[in-house]
């Protein structure tokens, strides 16, 4: 059954906290998941965070770590001592996972941390895994994997994976692998139900297997996992070593944070940023795309300054000016959404760029035709002025046809100078596009006006 907080719950939870009633906070809680432990505990101070964690379960405590926002959770992390750290939690998660809580604290608290682990094997993985870019495969990886050696009876084998399972929480695939830890391939849980006891893993384990490399970007991992609906991938390092694992959960938290950083850069914000920043870290992400729109409007300003005298002959132009800016930009971002999605997704190749330029300007001249035959027919019915009429027919036709080709070329561009193309969704398409409307909407309007 879902969990919803809700603030009697918070204040009984408060009570026996401030009493130091174990009993009650433990039945309060022990059924909870730790996602519905981390909306507890952001409601907590922390002064009666300190108390709440000695009375969770080692492990439930560390997990529910996990599911805090970066911000609370460094806050929390900042009133502990490092062995309480270390105790606590760093020994109770899975490595990538401490490595992920490790690299964001203090440089001169990450070391004292590592140096009050017990076990020199994990303190070793940890180490290993903070070399490692956050935005790459390393940097995702976890080092708990069951692997199997090849030359192994099925009986020796069974002895392994048993010893290693102990601190493993789940175990998605069992990877086998030769003398040099190369990975040779993935040993099926059925064939070791099945097989003889004293089969050879080397007669059993299935050779094919989808890998990636330690250095391969995140968004290049979370590209194949979902390409081929994996749930675990393994990470190689530059000799073919199998050094890693990274599951499914890991790439879900990578995708949900790309999505947010390109809906952000799509609405003209170009740091990541959340309610709860602080104002100067909130307008240095806003205001440089909102003074990119100032200056756009400046230009634009200037643009129907310069056709004064077209404006002048025919004033009536002056109130579709809002028109072929709006339907312009609205035209770019259309397109270059659909051109960002299929670069996100790597169904756009080379080979098709041409075909989707293509279809993109026939799509726009057919949508600039119906858009320009019907303010045509409203301009005929409303206006008296034939030319007028035309002018914006014509201009509206153009502008469309125009706006589409910049919001699919532009983004190509951008990602092919390595510049995040979602970019291109945003004000500065927008911004771009009303522009080089009013430029031809003007254009437009003179050359009719000199041939009438």
């Amino acid at each position: 059954m879902q969990f919803v907080l809700t603030k009697e719950f918070i204040q009984e939870l408060r009570e026996a906290v401030q009493k130091q009633d174990e009993l009650k906070v433990v039945e309060l809680t022990h059924e909870l998941h730790p996602a519905d432990l981390a909306e507890i505990i952001e409601e907590l101070d922390p002064a009666e965070l300190s108390q709440f964690f000695q009375y969770l379960d080692s492990e439930k405590a560390a997990d529910s770590l996990m599911e805090l926002e970066d911000e609370v959770r460094e806050k929390f992390l900042s009133t502990l001592t490092s062995e309480e750290i270390a105790k606590y939690f760093i020994d109770n998660l899975d490595s990538d996972d401490a490595a992920d809580v490790i690299s964001e604290l203090p440089e001169g608290v990450k070391d004292e941390v590592i140096s009050q682990l017990e076990d020199v094997e994990q303190a070793s993985d940890i180490v290993d895994l903070l070399g490692y870019a956050e935005d790459t495969a390393g940097g995702l990886m976890a080092k708990e994997m069951i692997r199997v050696n090849e030359n192994w009876t099925l009986t020796k084998c069974v002895r392994e994976m048993r010893k290693q399972a102990e601190n493993i929480e789940n175990i998605y695939t069992i990877y086998v692998v030769d003398d040099d830890n190369k990975l040779r391939g993935t040993l099926s849980l059925k064939k070791l139900l099945f097989a003889p006891p004293r089969s050879k893993i080397s007669s059993l384990y299935q050779k094919e297997v989808i890998f990636v490399k330690a250095s391969a970007s995140s968004e290049d991992v979370a590209t194949i996992m979902d390409k081929y609906d994996l749930v675990v991938l393994p990470v190689l390092d530059e000799l073919n070593r199998l050094i890693g694992r990274i599951t499914i959960d890991d790439v879900v938290d990578v995708m949900r944070e790309e999505a947010e950083k390109d809906y952000q850069l799509a609405s003209g914000i170009s740091k990541p940023i959340d309610f709860s920043d602080r104002m100067a870290l909130l307008t240095r992400a806003r205001l440089p795309w909102l003074l990119i729109g100032l200056v756009g409007g400046i230009l634009g300003a200037r643009v129907i300054e310069m056709h004064e005298g077209t404006l002048q002959i025919n004033p009536e132009m002056a109130f579709f000016i809002p028109l072929i800016a709006a339907m312009g930009g609205n035209v770019g971002v259309q397109s270059s959404a659909i051109i960002v999605q299929s670069i996100a997704n790597s169904s756009l190749r080379l080979d098709t760029v041409a075909g989707r330029l293509g279809k993109e300007l026939l799509g726009s001249i057919l949508n600039g035709l119906v858009c320009s035959m019907l303010i045509l027919g409203y301009n005929l019915l409303f206006s008296d002025s034939l030319i007028l009429s035309f002018t914006v027919a014509i201009a509206l036709l153009s502008v469309i046809v125009v706006s589409a080709m910049l919001g699919t070329a532009v983004p190509l561009i951008l990602n092919r100078y390595k510049i995040d193309p979602a970019l291109a969704t945003g004000p500065f398409i927008t911004t771009m596009n009303d522009i080089f409307g009013l430029f031809i909407y003007f254009g437009i309007g003179r050359l009719i006006h000199m041939m009438f």
